[in-house]
């Protein structure tokens, strides 16, 4: 079991738009937090359902979704309905526009400080997704990584806007090979952050490596969700049909007519950024950018599953066993931790 901490759905309308600023209440002190339920696996292995069976009456969910977080991006992030997080409170979902960049520090900040509120409410905090970046950041805590000049990064943006961030990443590649590997060609903000380390520290900032022991801070109950693999691939690419069927061609229009770009953070991640090279060239079919996303999506879930499987101290089950995972939370809450 591993010591950790945690909040739930915005309650701000989807029409107005507000700075990750105005979102901290900077409530967050240095005394430890309430105990946490951690719950995480791959996309598709069904999360959202078992939130509802297992939380409704006693916890709030904090969202660890990097693509939830933004307002109008519904059907190709797979957001639950409202009526949904009308029954099942949720945070840190809605909270930004799709040009909004959003990291693993502003996570791991808001979420504590949402922990912290949802635990004064009487509730349990539950932190929930697919994002591994954040648990991992939230379970061991931030890399500390020295400041870094204002001038380069001002440099690397300029070369950015002037050469494209493909040429920039090709750069990334040949001094962070392994940085590189883990960020599209196409995320800007992050190829420009991890070479302005380089250049104003002198080493990768993927050398700048995470505690491998958990925050003595946190008191978190760890559960990992997965299915047999022939099984999982079978939901993913069921719930891509599924997006299809409810209008995420439709979805990807209105946010070009609203001025989305290929660029923006919210257009990166996978079931928005396939549809460019579609609209763009025009050499690939609505069933090409389907089989894509659906590809891309077993990818991610591949992934997914190799860092979750890294952490230590998890409970693993099958989400239909929701009774055992049932009895394992009430377990944790005897234990007092």
């Amino acid at each position: 079991m591993i010591l950790i901490r945690i909040e739930a759905k915005s309650s701000l309308p989807p029409w107005k738009k507000s700075s990750l600023k105005k979102l901290s209440t900077n409530t967050r002190s240095n005394s430890p937090l309430p105990p946490v339920v951690c719950l995480f696996g791959p996309t598709a292995v069904g999360k959202t359902d078992l939130l509802e069976e297992l939380f409704s009456d006693s916890g709030e969910i904090i969202s660890a979704d990097s693509m939830q977080v933004y307002r109008l991006l519904n059907i190709g992030s797979a957001k639950p309905d409202p009526s949904y997080l009308q029954r099942m409170p949720h945070h840190l979902i809605d909270i930004l526009d799709y040009t909004e960049q959003f990291n693993t520090g502003d996570f791991v900040r808001l979420a504590e400080e949402r922990v912290l509120s949802i635990h004064k409410r009487g509730k349990l905090p539950v932190i929930s997704g697919g994002t591994a970046f954040y648990f991992r950041n939230f379970l061991f805590g931030l890399p500390r990584i020295p400041p870094v000049s204002g001038e380069i990064r001002n440099a690397l943006n300029a070369e950015l806007d002037e050469k494209g961030p493909r040429v920039l990443h090709e750069r990334l590649t040949r001094v962070d090979p392994e940085t590189a590997a883990r960020l599209m060609p196409m995320d800007r903000s992050r190829i420009v952050r991890a070479l302005e380390v380089f250049e104003g520290t002198g080493k990768p900032l993927s050398s700048f490596q995470i505690s491998r022991q958990p925050r003595n801070d946190l008191s978190c109950l760890l559960l990992g969700l997965e299915r047999p693999r022939k099984e999982l691939y079978e939901r993913i690419n069921e719930r891509v049909n599924l997006m299809f069927e409810r209008g995420l061609y439709d979805e990807i229009q209105f946010l070009i007519s609203q001025g989305a770009r290929e660029d923006d953070p919210g257009m990166k991640g996978i079931g928005y950024s396939e549809f460019f090279p579609f609209l763009r060239e025009g050499c690939l079919t609505l069933s090409d950018v389907k089989d894509r996303i659906q590809q891309n999506s077993r990818r991610y879930a591949k992934r997914q599953m190799t860092f979750f499987r890294s952490l230590p101290g998890v409970s693993w089950f099958n989400p239909d066993r929701s009774q055992e995972i049932r009895e394992r939370i009430d377990a944790f809450h005897r234990s007092g931790t």
